[in-house]
């Protein structure tokens, strides 16, 4: 069976559902858009991915790809290179991360848009990008022309009178330490103590681009087709021009032709599927058997994420959230390290007064720390040419010894903060913490889970002291936090095993001159030396910015629909 389209966008989401949007605008342009996920349209949105409480949707294992499994940290040890993996979510969904990820939406620094177009990605500066973030924004709080004011993705904050006993008391705490209060995390780049910016509507529900851009009436346009649970198994090639692809869904194969096709898998996915067919390293390519279409060092380098750890604590009862959707994150903290050349605001801090959605995350408060801009850049390799096998993800956190050190740093200071005495009545016993497989494990939204936490939730509660101990004893195991606040080879070693990401996979496709040999594609998407093809996902960055990557994925994805219609 062969399908006919102008456009085919293989990858619903965050990205993929912009352009499906954006680029059906235009009624005489036919678009595909091809998810291998669910499909979540609104009104049928399940209530874990509409809650504003975003901890249940992004461990629902039925949401993300199976397989996928990522080295992390060690690496700024030598390490072997078998040094244990740990599960990476990557969404399969319509929305993509838009619809599980931690629901915040920040620009970044102007400084990270600069940077891009130094780097290669002309057209690409904070004046060039910042008419994309309006027209994505619709600022429920600052209806000024600083922000957007009519786009799909709302925006808003949790005022103070929402707040926990936990954010009041850091926010004390960080406040007498010289950390100034700031009203907007999307205004004015600099330091402070400022609310999250959310995409949260007027009721309190995430809106992903499933829902915010690929509303009903986008939906009943006559030229858009939108294929969930589809594949893409394979590029179609007419010499070197790509005209469609081959996809799987509902039990047969079909051929899609398309006068353009868009990869928009992921950081993770789209190298993963570029390498299959024939554009990346040539030698890497030939050692598995696949044919070279396109010999381009740079697919799969560059990976690029947010090296985090955190420090959390036992919240006393009316420190905690008041209600199980409220969401958890109601202030951040941003702050310079002036570390080597690290530019202001290098270092972010969430605010966290639940870490997850079953009992204990609801008694557990965390001050979640990432390096904001780092250096450290890991790789997208393939295992073997079976489109089903997961690839070889290596993130080599902390590699770059300047997100060591600033991580390291941004340890103690969270451990001095916990230990402030305006915290005194609200945390109970501090404790460093990680996502690990266990924890994982039992993070799955199971029946089993939610019973056997919630008894011993109130194990915890009524055991005072007792509590204390087994809660620190089951989270932090055999770590000596005295010992990490004062001994760098200990809390390096710590670092190694405790270093996760923040989903923030990035730049594995980035974007450059031609003539650049890393560079995957131009500052258009435009996959080099292929023709036909272009990238549009958090993959073409060409360094990460200093913000959750959702909403900057979404300004790219906003930019490249102009210059394809442009183009088209």
């Amino acid at each position: 069976m062969t399908m006919r389209t102008d456009v085919l966008v293989i990858g619903g989401g965050s990205a993929g559902c912009v352009l499906a949007a954006r680029l059906s605008e235009r009624a005489n342009l036919r678009v595909t858009l091809v998810e291998a996920g669910p499909d979540t349209p609104p009104g049928a949105v399940p209530a874990d991915i509409s809650s504003s409480y975003p901890g249940r949707a992004y461990f629902n294992a039925a949401y993300s790809w199976p397989h996928i499994r990522a080295a992390l940290g060690g690496a700024h040890l030598n390490a072997p290179e078998s040094r244990p993996q740990a599960r990476y979510e990557q969404a399969r969904i319509m929305g993509g991360g838009s619809s599980i990820n931690g629901i915040g939406v920040n620009r970044g620094a102007p400084a990270d848009y600069e940077e891009w177009h130094e780097a290669g990605a002309t057209g690409w500066r904070w004046t060039d990008v910042l008419p994309y973030f309006h027209k994505a924004e619709r600022d429920l709080d600052f209806p000024d022309d600083a922000h957007g004011r009519s786009g799909p993705i709302p925006v808003r904050r949790i005022p103070e009178a929402g707040w926990t006993g936990f954010t009041r008391a850091v926010v004390a705490a960080l406040q007498s330490r010289g950390h100034a209060p700031y009203h907007d995390q999307n205004g004015e780049w600099r330091d402070g103590v400022m609310p999250t910016s959310l995409n949260l509507d007027q009721a309190w529900r995430r809106v992903s681009t499933a829902t915010g851009y690929l509303t009903p009436e986008v939906r009943a346009r006559r030229n858009l087709r939108i294929l969930p649970l589809h594949t893409a198994r394979r590029l179609v090639l007419d010499g070197r021009r790509v005209v469609g692809a081959e996809i799987e869904g509902d039990g047969a194969t079909r051929r899609i032709d398309a006068a353009l096709t868009v990869v928009s898998s992921g950081a993770i996915n789209t190298p993963a599927f570029l390498l299959r067919n024939g554009i990346g390293p040539a030698a890497e390519l030939a050692a598995l058997g696949i044919p070279v279409l396109a010999d381009r060092r740079g697919v799969g380098r560059n990976l690029m994420e947010h090296p985090a750890t955190n420090m959390s604590c036992l919240l006393a009862r009316d420190a905690r959230l008041r209600r199980a959707d409220d969401y958890h994150i109601q202030m951040i903290w941003r702050f310079s390290s002036r570390l080597h050349d690290a530019p202001p605001g290098d270092m972010h801090v969430a605010i966290a007064s639940r870490t997850a959605w079953h009992a204990i995350g609801h008694r557990i408060g965390s001050l979640v720390m990432w390096v904001n801009k780092s250096w450290s850049r890991g790789w997208v390799r393939l295992r073997s040419a079976d489109p089903d096998a997961a690839p070889e993800v290596d993130f080599r956190l902390l590699s770059d010894r300047r997100d060591l050190e600033r991580l390291m740093a941004a340890f103690r200071m969270a451990a001095d903060v916990l230990a402030d005495p305006a915290l005194d009545g609200v945390r109970r016993v501090a404790f460093p913490t990680f996502v690990s497989d266990r924890i994982r494990r039992i993070s799955q939204p199971t029946p089993r889970n939610a019973a056997l936490l919630a008894a011993l939730g109130l194990f915890v509660d009524a055991t005072g002291r007792h509590g204390d101990v087994l809660m620190r004893s089951l989270a932090s195991q055999d770590i000596d936090l005295a010992r990490l606040r004062r001994d760098d080879d200990a809390l390096a070693a710590y670092l190694a095993r405790a270093t996760t990401g923040v989903w923030h996979a990035s730049g594995t496709a980035r974007m450059g001159a031609a003539s650049d040999p890393l560079a995957v594609t131009g500052p258009d998407g435009a996959v080099h030396g292929v023709a036909g093809l272009h990238v549009c996902d958090g993959s073409l960055m060409p360094t990460i910015p200093c913000a959750n990557l959702n909403l900057p994925i979404i300004m790219t994805a906003e930019k490249i629909a102009d210059a394809l219609k442009a183009r088209l």
